[in-house]
């Protein structure tokens, strides 16, 4: 749940209010009735007007300027790693991060006690 005053961005228009998507706006109040599909109220500057909506149609500003920032520096990653031939940084970017496991025994049965404890190590974390 959002703060009062809090500045957000219309992100959609669920249902069809011609809310101004992508401009900002202030959070004015809560619709706590449970019959409404509503959540908040907002104030939008530009269009000098309130509109009642969901939770679903906007967004925090922050976020989505940390959404942008995180994509701005994951393109520029890639770039470099291409530009470099950096195969082992490129890989790392495009699985997300995580280092791609191996098995060890691939074409191996695990014995009993390898298979206990792989459970148990699991089981601990």
């Amino acid at each position: 749940m959002y703060k009062l005053s809090e500045r957000i961005i219309i992100v959609a228009d669920l249902f069809e209010q011609n809310l101004p998507v992508g401009e900002y706006g202030y959070i004015i109040a809560y619709d706590r009735n449970a019959d409404n599909a509503f959540d908040y109220v907002i104030r939008v500057p530009k269009a000098n007007r309130n509109f009642y909506v969901p939770a679903s149609d906007i967004e925090l500003e922050e976020a989505l300027m940390k959404q942008e920032a995180d994509r701005l520096e994951r393109e520029a990653l890639i770039d470099f790693a291409l530009a470099t031939h950096n195969e082992e940084l490129f890989r790392r970017i495009m699985n997300g991060g995580a280092e791609p496991q191996e098995e060890e025994n691939e074409g191996e049965p695990q014995t009993r006690e390898e298979f206990l404890r792989q459970v148990r190590l699991k089981a601990w974390i």
